[in-house]
């Protein structure tokens, strides 16, 4: 379906209609709760203009359905018309286009472009608003409007025109593959300037720092540390001198989009896989010590969301034997705390974040955090820690490494799975406890199962016979031997 917008190309009809409102996007139909007041939908293009932007379609229900603006009267449309003008102080960059469909409905778009040095209110009532993932927070009480305007001060870099960059270091391919998910016919710089990614100056084309670190081949050569390190440590921590333990330290480099790619892959091969013994069907499934989309949501927050304005630091991926720590520079932004992490989201770098949603890499501002916590109990793993200090924020994921089992001999899973239906509900317990254990003995297998040692004994003779388990002892008789998964 064609674009009927001269400003946004993905705003089609059916895009109107069928997208779910998020931290760039609200529709707002003009009758959905009695009349809209245009107080109200200057809140709402406040919120836009104080956090990262976007489009507010107006004569659009949030349930999409068209509400025809030619049902207002002409005054009132005139109000929403000069809202921007009349109600929101300071003058904004707010662009309206009025759209005719071709069914004769009338809809208004309002396209706004965050301005990162200024606090937008009401004017008259000094009434400060944020939007926050899909709706609006305020007015923002004395504390919020201070963290605000502390935020946008630290945001400001990504904003930050860099003369001093030559296009020569754009990355081709990073560029055409913005191009094209933008599903832009003009050039990457026509693109690149739309999308306040650039500017025209001096009959140059100059770009902020958010466009080197999205597009440079290697913004790092031009914005110290934006790279990040991963460093494997042997055990559980991290020691210095003689006890020295790193086993691996990489510095990984490139823009956003490709360092996505690159530690997709990298962190794919570090982890390592555990057997899962699902006692529905007696199947030994392979799973990763930590779910996919756990970590890499990780990642990608921290590539978002980093203060790139402190170059001191890189972020750093720090594994470990029990725990993988995701770390990078910066508190946590505006009103989002660690307590309220899952639900409130405030963007960092909203240009940055709004080219990943671009991408495909980040869907949308409200769900990244949550994916996490969701992945990481749907794997049956502890609830993901956030530490929040006042220049970094950690993320720590952690594993049960001692709770399973990292290598079981291929012959015995598939003996194990081959005699499953024939095992009675005790020996298949032995089984699993022994999957979890790693060793037993009789006095444990009795304690877990709550059978007598002789009972035991009993249910373990058909799994030793079917060479599944063995007893490691010389004696016939031992109480004290110990029973494992045979070695092969």
């Amino acid at each position: 379906m064609e674009s009927f917008s001269t400003i946004g190309s993905r705003l089609t009809l059916d895009f109107l209609l069928t997208e779910r409102e998020g931290q760039f996007f609200e529709k707002k139909g003009w009758h959905d709760e009695g009349v809209l007041k245009p107080t109200k939908l200057a809140n709402e293009l406040i919120g836009m203009l104080n956090a990262s932007g976007g489009v507010l379609a107006l004569g659009i229900s949030d349930k999409g359905a068209i509400n025809d603006l030619k049902g207002l009267p002409p005054e009132t449309l005139n109000l929403f018309r000069k809202v921007v003008q009349d109600l929101i102080d300071p003058p904004a960059n707010v662009k309206i286009e009025e759209i005719t469909l071709s069914s004769g409905e009338l809809i208004f778009l309002y396209h706004v472009e965050q301005n990162h040095e200024r606090l937008y209110k009401r004017r008259g009532s000094e009434e400060v608003f944020l939007r926050v993932a899909d709706s609006i927070k305020g007015p923002l009480n004395r504390e919020e409007v201070k963290k605000l305007e502390y935020n946008k001060s630290i945001r400001a870099f990504e904003n930050e025109v860099r003369e001093d960059f030559d296009p020569v270091h754009l990355s081709a391919q990073t560029c055409e593959e913005y191009r094209k998910s933008m599903r832009y016919t003009g050039s990457f710089e026509d693109l690149a300037i739309a999308r306040g990614l650039a500017v025209r100056r001096y009959g140059r084309i100059l770009y902020i720092n958010a466009a080197i670190l999205l597009f440079a081949e290697n913004p790092d050569i031009h914005i110290t540390n934006a790279l990040v390190r991963y460093v494997r440590y042997a055990g559980t921590d991290s020691k210095s001198g003689g006890e020295f333990n790193v086993v691996k330290d990489e510095r990984l480099e490139g823009n956003i989009p490709s360092l996505i790619k690159t530690l997709e892959t990298f962190i794919e091969g570090t982890l390592r896989d555990y057997y899962f013994l699902n006692l529905a069907h007696g199947k030994f499934e392979r799973i990763s010590e930590y779910p996919k989309e756990a970590w890499l949501e990780g990642i990608v927050n921290a590539l978002c969301h980093r203060s790139y304005n402190v170059q001191g630091n890189s972020i750093y991926i720090k594994h470990f034997d029990d725990r993988l720590v995701i770390s990078n520079s910066g508190p946590l932004p505006a009103q989002v705390t660690v307590e309220n992490i899952c639900s409130e989201r405030y963007s960092r770098n909203p240009r940055i974040a709004r080219a990943l949603n671009e991408f495909g890499y980040v869907r949308e501002l409200n769900e990244g955090v949550p994916r996490i916590f969701n992945a990481m109990s749907k794997s049956m793993l502890a609830e993901p820690e956030y530490l929040n200090t006042h220049d970094t924020v950690t993320l720590t994921l952690r594993n049960q490494v001692a709770s399973r089992r990292e290598t079981i001999h291929a012959d015995v899973l598939k003996r194990t799975e081959t005699a499953w239906e024939l095992l009675n509900p005790s020996q298949r317990e032995l089984v699993n406890y022994l999957f979890g254990a790693f060793e037993a003995t009789l006095e444990s297998f009795a304690a877990h199962l709550q059978l007598s040692e002789q009972a035991v004994r009993y249910n373990l003779n058909p799994l030793m016979a079917l060479r599944i388990v063995t007893k490691i002892s010389d004696k016939i008789r031992d109480r004290n031997a110990i029973y494992r998964f045979t070695d092969q």
